[in-house]
C-alpha cells in the first residue's frame, strides 16, 4: 500500500516550488517568538512557549521521543503552557539535478512523512494530529509501520480527507515548505529529533525539553509540570557526540526490513 501510494503523488508546481527554495527569505518561513521580548512577568499576561519538533517517521531515536517523551505533555498541564509544532521531515533532502525526494529511511518514511504532514494540515487541533502520529511512530517501534492506516479506525478519526491531501498533491507541497523551513534552522539542523524551544535550539539536550519551557515560560503561576523540576536544570557546554540516540544525516537506520534508501518522483510543471 505504501508503495503504491508513492508512485507519482507527490506532484509540485515548479513555479511554486523554486519560490519556496530560492526566491522566499527565511523570515517567511520559519517564526519564533522571542523570549528575550518578555520583561516584567508580574505585568502581562503569561505567553505560550514555542516548541518545534524536527523529525522523520521511520527513525528509532525519533518515534521513541514522540511515543516516550514528547507524548508526556499531554499528560500533565504542559500542553496549555506551549504551541507544539511538529515538521515531519527530518533529513530528507531535495535532489534538483533529477527531481526527487530523497528519504533517509526509504520510500515509506517519504510516504508517513507526507501523512503526517497532511494531518497537521488538515485537522488543526493538536491532540487530533498528534494522537495518528503518535500511533504511527508506536507501530514504528514495533516494526509495524506499514498497518499505519489502522490508526484512523483506533482513533475514530476519518481517513479520507488525509488521503485526499496526500493523493491531491497538497501533502507534496506541505512536504516542500517543510523541507525549506528544516532546511533554513539557524545553526542547522544535523540530526533528528531537532528540538527549538522558541529560538532556542537543544541539540544533545532535547530530552529536557521540559526544563527549557519551563524556564522560558514566564508568569506568575507555575505549571505542575514545572514545579519539581530543578532550576536552570540544562547542558552548560555542547558535547561533541549526544547523550541521546540520534539520527544523523545520511545515516540510514532501518527499525524493519525496509529496502534500502529509494527515491520519490517528483514532477516540476
Amino acid at each position: 500500500m505504501l508503495t503504491k501510494m508513492a508512485s507519482g503523488k507527490l506532484v509540485f508546481s515548479f513555479i511554486i516550488t523554486l519560490m519556496l527554495i530560492f526566491l522566499l527569505p527565511p523570515s517567511h518561513v520559519v517564526s519564533h517568538s522571542n523570549p528575550g521580548d518578555i520583561k516584567d512577568s508580574s505585568s502581562i499576561n503569561p505567553q505560550k512557549v514555542n516548541l518545534s519538533v524536527y523529525y522523520e517517521a521511520l527513525c528509532p531515536s525519533c518515534a521513541n521521543f514522540i511515543v516516550k517523551s514528547l507524548g508526556r505533555v499531554f499528560n500533565d498541564d504542559l500542553i496549555n503552557i506551549i504551541n507544539l509544532r511538529m515538521v515531519p521531515w527530518g533529513n530528507a533532502h531535495f535532489n534538483k539535478t533529477d527531481s526527487t525526494v530523497i528519504c533517509q529511511n526509504g520510500l515509506d518514511e517519504c510516504v508517513l512523512n507526507t501523512i503526517q504532514a497532511c494531518a497537521i494540515n488538515v485537522w488543526h487541533d493538536v491532540n487530533k494530529y498528534y494522537a495518528l502520529i503518535y500511533c504511527i511512530e508506536f507501530l514504528a517501534i514495533e516494526g509495524r509501520h506499514s498497518n499505519w492506516q489502522s490508526c484512523f479506525s483506533s482513533l475514530g478519526l476519518p481517513e479520507k480527507p488525509i488521503l485526499d491531501c496526500y493523493n491531491n498533491g497538497t501533502g507534496a507541497k506541505l512536504q516542500a515548505l517543510y523541507g525549506y523551513e528544516t532546511a533554513h534552522l539557524s545553526p542547522p539542523q544535523t540530526f533528528v529529533p531537532w528540538v527549538v524551544v522558541d529560538s532556542k535550539q537543544l541539540g544533545n539536550d532535547y530530552e529536557k525539553f521540559t526544563t527549557y519551557i519551563c524556564n522560558a515560560y514566564k508568569s506568575n503561576v507555575i505549571p505542575n509540570a514545572c514545579k519539581s523540576l530543578p532550576p536552570n536544570n540544562v547542558s552548560s557546554s555542547k558535547e561533541e557526540n549526544p547523550i541521546h540516540p540520534v539520527c544523523y544525516r545520511g545515516e540510514a537506520k532501518n527499525m524493519t526490513s525496509l529496502a534500502p534508501i529509494k527515491r520519490i518522483l517528483v514532477h516540476f510543471g
